[in-house]
């Protein structure tokens, strides 16, 4: 018989505070995570990008625990440390020796309450942030995927990126950010995990005695609008300057608590390769996707990929290709629309979901594997379900049927529930930077 599942203990605390833990001893490691129901989607006009300026400031540290004195202790204690900010969450961790995380937890208790938010530091991180962000608009896929993206999105606030817009980011203020912070970094809006090497009960008690002390705050009232059903295709053409065009076509598809979502991982492995649903990265080669071999093979496009998310809300399952110089959007997008409605007309084989099936799981399983990727996927699923859908996760994956691909390609695939965005450089578009057409009987041995 395999070994058992290493048990997850979940308890929440009188003030709210979830509390999942998870004892895992082949190692003398922790992973700390403590994740916040806050991201762009909980944020209005004239403050976006404000829920990633906030987790910046966190770093700038507390009266007890400096930034500079937290980095440095972690550090030498030879752990790491970090966070991110997403469109449902934002979240902190720790990765440290067992017998060195009791500093991981007694700085995020502190951050919990008691940041400083010093306004030369807000100032200073606003220069870091605007940098950032025109740093990503120097890539033209970076600026094709925001306008598709908000394109697709007319009313939830999934409509623009993490980052924010450039006119919030140059007029918030340091009482904007601080009120953002007071608002959601509060115990009954939060989770803690913990993966590693520790007694249940001992940690249990800990937590409690750090983080207990805080008193639940008034759920924020504001909820994200629902987007409407998409009831036309909608496109989106940029030029620019660049040498390389790109095509991305986004789908409306449901969140990752509904059925559904299992067959579409199976869709986008079978069309474009797995999909690494980490937000640490990860993948496989997708040369057996029949994306690839519509479209790579064939010479019209020099890459592609598929991206679907788990997500709190209906999101997008997304397809995103290099186009091969030479070669038009258009013309890319004319063949990937064959393999779209062959794959909405015809069942797949056995083999094929099979096939495709495997790789999936293989991608998740191997995404999951550290402790620090347990306590990532613990508390990422408990925000949108519960940490029982990771546990379920590959099982819930090797149900799906070859009826079921294709069903979820005729609901989600039609035209008329997608965006689709070309990137044309302002060379190509003008006509130049294009080779020349061959000449009869001339080869290309490239």
């Amino acid at each position: 018989m395999p070994p058992a599942k290493p048990k997850v203990t979940k308890t929440r605390l009188s003030n709210g505070l979830t509390v999942l833990l998870k004892e895992v001893h082949t190692a003398p490691l922790i992973s700390f995570w403590l994740w916040y129901r806050v991201g762009s989607r909980n944020e209005l006009p004239g403050q976006t990008g404000i829920s990633h300026w906030v987790e910046h400031m966190m770093f700038k540290g507390t009266r007890r625990y400096p930034g500079e004195v937290a980095e440095r202790a972690i550090a030498r204690d030879g752990g790491i440390y970090n966070a991110m900010t997403w469109i449902d969450w934002t979240a902190y961790f720790e990765t440290m020796p067992a017998d060195k995380i009791d500093f991981a937890l007694r700085m995020e208790a502190e951050r919990m309450g008691r940041a400083l938010f010093p306004p030369k530091e807000v100032a200073s991180e606003r220069t870091v942030i605007i940098s950032e962000r025109q740093g990503r608009e120097n890539s033209p896929s970076f600026r094709l995927a925001e306008e598709v993206q908000a394109a697709a999105f007319r009313v939830h606030s999934y409509h623009h990126e993490v980052i924010g817009d450039m006119a919030d980011l140059e007029t918030m203020t340091r009482d904007d950010l601080y009120g953002h912070y007071r608002q959601y970094y509060a115990p009954n809006n939060a989770i803690a995990v913990v993966v590693g090497d520790f007694k249940t009960g001992e940690m249990l008690a800990r937590i409690k005695t750090l983080f207990g002390g805080y008193r639940p705050k008034a759920r924020p009232a504001r909820r994200p609008r629902p987007e409407p059903e998409q009831k036309g295709e909608r496109r989106v053409t940029l030029g620019g300057e660049g040498e390389t065009a790109y095509l991305e076509v986004v789908y409306h598809v449901p969140n990752a608590a509904h059925p559904d979502f299992y067959p579409l991982v199976a869709l986008d492995s079978i069309l474009a390769g797995a999909t690494a649903l980490n937000m640490f990265g990860g993948g496989t080669s997708n040369k057996s996707s029949r994306l690839y071999r519509a479209l790579v093979e064939t010479g019209l496009a020099a890459s592609v990929s598929g991206g679907l998310s788990p997500t709190l809300d209906p999101f997008l399952y997304s397809i995103f290709c290099t186009v091969r110089q030479g070669q038009t959007p258009a013309a890319v997008e004319q063949a990937l629309d064959v393999e779209i409605e062959r794959i909405r007309q015809e069942p797949v084989s056995a083999q094929e979901l099979a096939k495709a099936v495997k790789q999936a799981r293989a991608l998740f399983a191997y995404g999951a594997e550290s402790v620090t990727n347990q306590g990532y996927w613990l508390g990422h699923t408990e925000l949108f379900d519960t940490y029982r859908w990771f546990d379920s996760y590959l099982d819930r994956l090797g149900a799906v049927a070859p009826a079921d691909v294709q069903r979820v390609a005729q609901r989600y695939l039609p035209r008329t529930n997608r965006t689709v965005g070309h990137f044309v450089p302002e060379a190509r578009a003008n006509g130049a930077g294009s080779p020349p057409p061959a000449a009869a009987g001339d080869e290309d041995l490239a």
